[in-house]
């Protein structure tokens, strides 16, 4: 009888034991750690891109016992009571609780796919029509554009004097090219030169702007190739929403109270 009594305890305790087990990645020192810090941690390792495998599973457990175990040592030794590590727990919480903020903001105040494509429209309304691929040598002075264009009637090569005497970092190694542009890209002096000339024609005169002096060759003209509306879609709804957020914390920066 007594067999069977302490049978039937030891069954219970053991039936008691399992959830809890279930519940603890390991017990340390007598105290247990929750399976929760490595579900946490495995989260954090899944929105980052990789895929939790059998091995990385293992170095999760391993982490989180390694965190218990010198956690437990800091405490002994009274480190949560130290100004450092109050102050690094307040700047922590904050930024927690910061994100939590804007990933909210973010959730109920999403970038539909109408969205984006009203946003879509207005770039392809801004942009439509023709492109220009224009080349351009940048000097300081008047004569020194003046030199130039004479040089150019001579037969010196534009892509040479271009490398040569440009002052545009950006073009100037590249021989003065532009690559393919609206004309509202440009400055509206160097715009209104540009769409004058025909194919493979060069300016006659230098053209002043802010920037200095120009001397323009106008290489080639198609229509406006502009990207589908599903290949920047993703883009666009990634800039949307961060204009939206950027607007949200200048909302609350602007009603707070501050003195």
């Amino acid at each position: 009888m007594k067999k069977h009594l302490l049978a039937a305890v030891a069954a219970a305790t053991l039936c008691a034991a399992l959830p809890a087990l279930a519940q603890n990645i390991a017990i340390v020192n007598g105290k247990p750690v929750p399976k929760s810090r490595a579900d946490a941690l495995a989260a954090q390792v899944t929105k980052s891109g990789r895929p939790i495998t059998p091995e990385l599973t293992n170095q999760i457990k391993d982490e989180v016992i390694a965190r218990e175990i010198f956690m437990q040592e800091a405490a002994k030794r009274g480190l949560e009571g130290s100004d450092d590590y109050r102050s690094q727990m307040e700047l922590a919480r904050q930024t927690i609780l910061i994100r939590a903020l804007f990933a909210d903001f973010q959730d109920k105040n999403p970038v539909t796919d109408a969205d984006a494509k009203v946003e879509y429209d207005k770039y392809v309304a801004a942009n439509a029509g023709k492109e220009y691929r224009a080349r351009h040598i940048l000097v300081a002075k008047e004569d020194e554009a003046k030199a130039i264009i004479a040089n150019l009637r001579k037969g010196a090569k534009f892509e040479d004097l271009a490398k040569k005497q440009s002052k545009d970092p950006g073009s100037g190694a590249n021989g003065g090219d532009l690559d393919w542009a609206n004309a509202k890209s440009y400055v509206p002096e160097f715009s209104e030169a540009m769409v004058k000339l025909t194919k493979g024609q060069t300016t006659q005169a230098p053209v002043k702007s802010q920037f200095g002096f120009h001397v323009i060759r106008l290489d080639d003209v198609r229509d406006a190739q502009l990207p589908k509306f599903d290949d920047v879609k993703a883009q666009i709804q990634q800039q949307m929403q961060q204009e939206r957020l950027s607007k949200f914390q200048d909302d609350l920066r602007s009603k707070a109270k501050v003195e």
